[in-house]
């Protein structure tokens, strides 16, 4: 059986930093749940979470918005990984990871993850730390969007 977890709600949505440019960030954090559906089908529903288990599936979603009178350009969106959580992909494949916390970046598949003992292996989606998105366009003003990642309870 497994333990289940209080998780607040400032621990499964992520943090948001970026760079000037009056680009305004918000989270979301949703479960992924199968319902049953009357006619014996089911279907994928995001759900607000009240309380999570290890396996439980998350959806963050982050919003961004040029807010500004001017372009916005050359920005990033990072978001730290809850510890609680890991990593399974993102919505569009653009992002860099790290797997140090914050202090090296680069594609999953570019990136290695240093055991205890000093040894390296490739880094795997479990030892992602952070998630970023670097915008080297344009953001016209009062334009925006969304970066969607996915992740599941440890």
């Amino acid at each position: 059986m497994f333990k289940r977890f209080f998780l607040a709600i400032a621990l499964i949505v992520p943090g948001t930093a970026m760079a000037a440019n009056n680009v305004s960030l918000s989270s979301d954090v949703y479960i992924e749940r199968k319902v049953a559906k009357p006619n014996g089908t089911t279907a994928l529903v995001l759900e607000q979470p009240k309380t999570v288990i290890p396996g439980d599936n998350l959806v963050f979603v982050v919003k961004y918005k040029n807010v500004g009178s001017t372009p916005a350009s050359d920005f990033s969106v990072t978001n730290p990984l809850p510890k609680a959580v890991a990593f399974n992909g993102t919505s569009d494949g653009t992002e860099i990871v790290s797997v140090d916390g914050g202090k090296t970046w680069g594609p999953l598949s570019a990136l290695t993850y240093a055991r205890e003992n000093g040894e390296t292996r490739p880094a795997l989606m479990t030892d992602v730390t952070h998630v970023k998105w670097k915008f080297n366009r344009a953001l016209s003003a009062g334009s925006g969007g969304k970066l969607i990642f996915r992740g599941t309870v440890k």
